[in-house]
């Protein structure tokens, strides 16, 4: 099964609030998740960010493609480069 991190919608009718979660291609926004590996709440200034790296590298590693929206999470909390080192070390040896 191909997995993928999206943000899945919580919170009340106007205030979203987001999980990142992993989930299987095709299942539905809010449906059953694999993991939960986070929260996004941009509702706050500055937005709150919070990833598990450690969980979120494992993911990745084993080949879960996030959303364009959580690929831009990763990049600003440095998960996405450190993701990329990860893999030019292991690339390189």
């Amino acid at each position: 099964m191909a997995t993928r991190i999206r943000l899945k919608r919580i919170g009340a009718r106007k205030q979203p609030h987001y999980r990142v979660v992993v989930v299987g291609q095709r299942k539905p926004r809010d449906g059953r998740t694999v993991e939960e590996i986070g929260h996004y709440n941009p509702r706050t200034e500055p937005p709150v960010i919070n990833i598990d790296e450690d969980r979120a590298l494992h993911w990745l590693m084993l080949g879960a493609q996030p959303s364009d929206t959580v690929r831009s999470l990763l990049k600003q909390t440095g998960i996405m480069e450190t993701f990329r080192q990860t893999q030019r070390r292991s690339a390189g040896t």
